[in-house]
């Protein structure tokens, strides 16, 4: 390979992962602030699970779109729009004095990383041959994984000696950055074959999608009425079952369900949102743990979990050489006992665990973690005809932030419980074990899926690259 193309097909990841780093460090710079922003809105902590589903929400109900608008309007151009909505949505953040507009606000957010996340990823995809997958993800992951490396710390130190606020303005300044670095060296692609958009589709998916998580997430809280609450989670189910139908009636659905049919891609995008159910927790749960029941400040905090971060980055410089060895199969099976033993592992946490232990836990939590998701994003795209990347995307991202509700759900779901069950009103130490436990099991759960996978599965992804 010559040294030009070389510095090319790492120049493009990287430029893109600027769009991630913004977005990977809002949210955990936002995991970390989550007790002080709940104390200066006046709400339950629990409650400000809002503020982070809604988000989610909102990338699950315009993903969608994003594979066909990249291709209707330009990846490049879309990509670029994005950046700026993401950037309007974190001034609004900030500006935020009731749980009602951070939430709203979020949602805004939400629209700009909808389009900003997955078209970034299909810029990756366009421009990377199949044999230079896995380092081509490897290296666009890096930098956006200094986000949760930083995000903790950040956060903290923000919330401990400023104002939460600074923690959504601090993304402007990386957003010119990300559009100048779009503009100056991403170059437009090849236009890709425009198609009709499928409306009813986007009515169907979106909505029922939204409906139905909200619902899930609202109830317990006491913000609406029973009725209400259960007439969102059936409404919306019956969305989703509408558009099942819908996508294998048509011949271009917004979201291709025919493309479970490639073994790979479905064992990658189901098992994975089991596995990643249970990771999307964690970042709930620990600020909760370390600040709410350890009583530690929020730098205190994120002086601790930012070493899943850290964790995360080294293992993308092994990724390719350890699944070149042992083969995807293998090391998905393997490594999904592992990383969900580490998610259970800090429900043995106490007050009196040295800060040094957790950190060691908290790393190679991350290094199992970024081991699964670094196989689980390559495999997906392995049996993917070209002309069909911009659904999978699309496809792929969507059952990738539901998982993150789902996980954040599935959390506060079992701390609510664990309060119920104990009599109690406020959140101790002792309520989090189980629900530890808890999202280590649902991760664990992937295997069932993961041992479908054979000995060659993902086989043209770890050819290496010509020099």
């Amino acid at each position: 390979m010559r040294f030009g193309e070389r510095v090319r097909q790492r120049a493009v990841p990287l430029i893109v992962a600027v769009a991630l780093f913004m977005e990977n460090l809002d949210a955990s710079v936002l995991s970390t602030s989550l007790p002080q922003i709940a104390r200066d809105l006046g709400t339950d902590p629990i409650h400000l699970k809002l503020a982070l589903t809604s988000y989610l929400l909102a990338l699950a109900v315009f993903i969608p779109a994003s594979g066909w608008a990249a291709d209707r309007f330009g990846a490049r151009r879309l990509f670029r729009l994005a950046i700026a909505v993401f950037a309007a949505g974190s001034i609004a953040c900030g500006l935020s004095q009731s749980l009602g507009g951070l939430v709203a606000a979020r949602v805004l957010q939400g629209l700009g990383g909808a389009m900003m996340v997955p078209v970034g990823r299909l810029i990756v995809l366009r421009a990377t041959p199949k044999a230079g997958l896995v380092g081509a993800l490897a290296w666009l992951t890096v930098p956006a994984l200094i986000g949760p490396v930083m995000g903790p710390l950040v956060g903290g130190a923000i919330t401990t000696y400023a104002n939460w606020r600074w923690i959504f303005w601090i993304n402007i300044p990386i957003a010119v950055l990300g559009v100048f670095l779009v503009t100056r060296f991403i170059p437009k692609l090849p236009p890709a074959p425009k198609v009709a958009f499928d409306a009813t589709g986007f009515v169907l998916a979106g909505p029922g999608v939204a409906l139905f998580l909200t619902g899930l997430t609202m109830a317990g809280l006491g913000v609406a009425p029973a009725p209400v609450v259960a007439a969102m989670v059936v409404g919306g189910l019956a969305l989703c079952l509408g558009y099942v139908r819908h996508a294998f009636a048509v011949e271009r659905p917004l979201v291709d369900l025919r493309l479970l049919r490639l073994p790979t891609f479905r064992v990658a995008v189901v098992g994975g949102l089991f596995f990643r159910t249970g990771g999307g927790a964690i970042p709930f749960l620990l600020p909760l743990l370390l600040q709410l029941g350890f009583g530690l400040s929020a730098f205190q905090s994120g002086s601790l979990t930012f070493a899943t971060g850290i964790g995360a980055i080294l293992m993308k410089f092994i990724a390719q050489p350890v699944l070149q060895r042992f083969g995807f199969r293998r090391v998905l099976l393997v490594n999904a006992f592992v990383a969900a033993g580490f998610l259970a592992v800090p429900a043995l946490f106490t007050p009196q665990t040295p800060a040094l232990a957790m950190v060691l836990v908290l790393f190679l939590g991350g290094v199992c973690r970024s081991l699964q998701f670094t196989a689980l994003n390559a495999l997906a795209y392995a049996e993917v005809p070209s002309e069909r990347l911009g659904s999978a995307t699309s496809f792929s991202a969507v059952l990738q932030q539901l998982s993150q509700t789902l996980g954040i759900t599935v959390a506060a779901f079992g701390l609510e419980a664990v309060l119920a069950l104990t009599g109690r009103s406020a959140i101790v130490a002792a309520a989090f074990p189980p629900v530890f436990v808890l999202v280590g099991l649902v991760s664990l759960s992937s295997v069932l899926w993961l041992a479908r996978l054979t000995g060659r599965s993902g086989e043209s992804l770890l050819a290496r690259p010509a020099e």
